[in-house]
């Protein structure tokens, strides 16, 4: 199944993605409840999509799956290519990060080059949602607290990100963490560490990968972070980028106003924002 949350007339609703049409979930309340009450609610959804009708997508505003995350963590130096690129060692441990939840941004909507940070580049993600909340999860349990799975761009302002030895600032600027377009729920994905992803800055293509070569896979990042904290329902979880950053090529290309990136996943669909300069 694939659930959004899309913009009507009242507000934020959940909604289905179907046959290319837009249905209404017949759920009150946001995301993260929806994530929270399933699979109690999953039934009154299939009757809601059952007896209602459609919008065609081309017809509506998709935004950010979940608008208000509790939390938004992201791992850096998680494929082979993207730390050759870095010019680093591979990590020994898990290098996280957090992204602001004003970041959160959605899957068409414009992003910010901010004045005081100009210096943007992409970085193309598998996104993990948390489903089933826990804490100490092990890997060979984490597949039963993922609820779905997104597309996502990491943005990343670079000077930021590495005047000081955290990321987090860099990582955080307002808009730069567009995901979605919906999130397809981890019952209608084969296999997660087997999906295509790409990333294309004006039809360019710049990053090309499977989610295969992730050094650490998507239930070791959960057994990993769950040690030292409660993951919760609709928490968003970046599972990192592959090699062919804007900041690695020679000269170096960062993102400038007017550009458009699209990051895809097989299975996932594509997420496509154009990049403006702060007003």
């Amino acid at each position: 199944m694939q659930l959004c949350t899309y913009q009507r007339a009242d507000g934020p609703r959940v909604g289905v993605i179907a046959d290319g049409l837009c249905f209404d979930a017949g759920y009150d309340g946001a995301m993260t409840d929806l994530i929270r009450d399933w699979p109690a609610a999953r039934r009154g959804v299939d009757q809601a999509v059952a007896a209602g009708t459609g919008t065609p997508l081309a017809q509506v505003r998709l935004l950010a799956p979940i608008l208000r995350p509790g939390k938004i963590f992201a791992i850096g130096l998680n494929y082979a290519d993207h730390i050759e690129e870095s010019k680093v060692a591979t990590p020994e441990h898990q290098v996280w990060f957090t992204k602001g939840v004003t970041s959160v941004n959605g899957p068409y909507h414009p992003v910010t080059i901010a004045r005081n940070g100009p210096f943007v580049d992409y970085e193309v993600e598998l996104v993990a949602v948390i489903g089933k909340g826990g804490k100490n999860i092990a890997a060979g349990a984490a597949a039963e607290h993922i609820f779905g799975y997104c597309v996502g761009n990491d943005v990343t302002e670079r000077v930021w990100q590495h005047r000081t030895p955290q990321w987090s600032l860099g990582k955080s600027f307002d808009t730069h963490a567009p995901f979605g377009p919906w999130i397809t729920t981890a019952d209608a994905v084969a296999d997660v560490h087997d999906l295509g992803i790409r990333c294309l800055v004006n039809g360019d293509l710049r990053q090309n990968s499977n989610t295969r070569h992730l050094v650490f896979n998507v239930f070791q990042q959960i057994e990993h972070l769950s040690q030292a904290m409660t993951l919760e329902p609709g928490d968003v979880i970046f599972t990192g980028t592959p090699g062919g950053v804007g900041a690695a090529m020679d000269p170096r290309q960062f993102l400038k106003p007017g550009d458009v990136t699209r990051c895809e996943i097989d299975s996932l669909g594509h997420i496509e924002n154009r990049f403006e300069a702060e007003a």
